[in-house]
């Protein structure tokens, strides 16, 4: 415990930043050698000047830090430092790695991991794109690795869990908040098949200017990201600048010309990111033949449908569509219809959105 302390102590030493951090460890090895070193040593190392060593040997570790440390190991919660073996290999690979991670979950150092991220405010195609595709990947072997967040990022963690594979969150607060709230259920799942990972103290709360910083840890722990709606102004076209800059793959869905949900997304095409239909858009960019799979990756169920069921289905696409439009196509009563989409419904194939609109989902 008195070895994490002196990680996490150092990491809070006013002007001492991720790069400076790495590099005073690259230096001592350890951060008790880094506190007991004299001042010439210390302006050895790159990036070290005079007001840093000053704060570095006046400094006396709050007593917070061990506070915090403490209640992330009641709480089950482990500190995973850069020196440790199950450090994430990709991640270590990065300009500015975190130099602790807090590890909810069993986290594989070696994993192939794949990023998935998009709008929090997801249209019904967004959403059944990114759990087929999540989905796709979990039984190709492959770990998905999003933020938790409301729409795109959470359909990314529930596709690869209802596949039967590995999924990791990467969170823009502590672990001791689990935002947004409505995902407590969600939170231990990935956990039970995966990790929850933050590089920030246990209860720090879910500030703004805490998610850019998230993202690069989103996009350095997979070999690529996977970029499913975004607008304009969109933070996953952060994730993908990160990624890019961090020599990773860049992948992007499109979406409707007429939709300002998949502007970011088209944009992205166009500057060179590979426009991915289906999983094996990702795999033959990445040369990857077929990574080990996972032994409880389950089969996608065969549901039986009616005839007229079937003709419904066949009519519908992830794009949403009014009831009315499918009395027409069907030239079946309302009654009829509204029948069938109620049944497609209970068996997870069609998704109803407000205003009577209906999409196909996947099983």
């Amino acid at each position: 415990m008195e070895s994490r302390i002196q990680w996490l102590g150092l990491k809070t030493v006013p002007g001492v930043g991720n790069r400076t951090f790495l590099n005073l460890i690259q230096h001592f090895g350890e951060p008790d050698k880094v506190f007991s070193a004299s001042r010439g040593e210390l302006l050895q190392v790159e990036g070290i000047n005079d007001r840093l060593v000053s704060a570095v040997q006046h400094y006396k570790i709050p007593k917070r830090v061990e506070e915090d440390l403490s209640l992330a190991q009641k709480s089950g919660v482990r500190i995973i430092t850069f020196a440790d073996p199950d450090y994430p290999t990709l991640l270590r690979h990065i300009h500015d790695p975190p130099p602790v991670l807090y590890v909810y979950g069993k986290l594989h150092p070696d994993s192939l991991n794949i990023a998935i991220v998009g709008s929090r405010n997801a249209t019904p195609y967004g959403l059944t794109v990114t759990e087929r595709l999540s989905g796709d990947l979990a039984r190709r072997g492959f770990t998905v690795v999003s933020g938790m967040a409301r729409g795109i990022d959470s359909a990314g963690h529930r596709g690869a869990l209802a596949a039967g594979g590995k999924t990791i969150a990467v969170l823009g607060c502590g672990l001791g908040t689990i935002y947004p709230a409505e995902n407590k259920k969600l939170f231990h799942r990935i956990a039970e098949n995966g990790a929850v990972v933050s590089e920030f103290p246990f209860l720090t709360s879910p500030e703004a200017h805490n998610f850019p910083a998230r993202n690069r840890i989103i996009s350095g722990l997979s070999l690529g990201a996977v970029i499913v709606e975004a607008t304009h102004q969109s933070g996953s076209l952060i994730t993908a600048r990160l990624a890019a800059e961090q020599g990773r793959e860049v992948f992007a869905v499109p979406g409707s010309v007429t939709s300002f949900k998949s502007m970011g997304t088209h944009r992205l095409i166009k500057e060179g990111a590979k426009l991915v239909e289906h999983v094996d858009d990702i795999v033959e960019e990445l040369n990857i033949s077929q990574p080990m799979a996972s032994v409880n990756i389950k089969e996608e169920p065969n549901i039986p449908l009616t005839p007229e069921e079937k003709r419904l289905v066949d009519e519908l696409s992830p794009y949403p569509v009014h009831i009315d439009k499918l009395v027409r196509r069907l030239s079946l009563s309302a009654a009829q219809v509204s029948g069938l989409l109620l049944q497609l419904e209970l068996k997870g194939l069609v998704t109803q959105s407000p205003g009577k609109l209906f999409a196909k989902s996947e099983p």
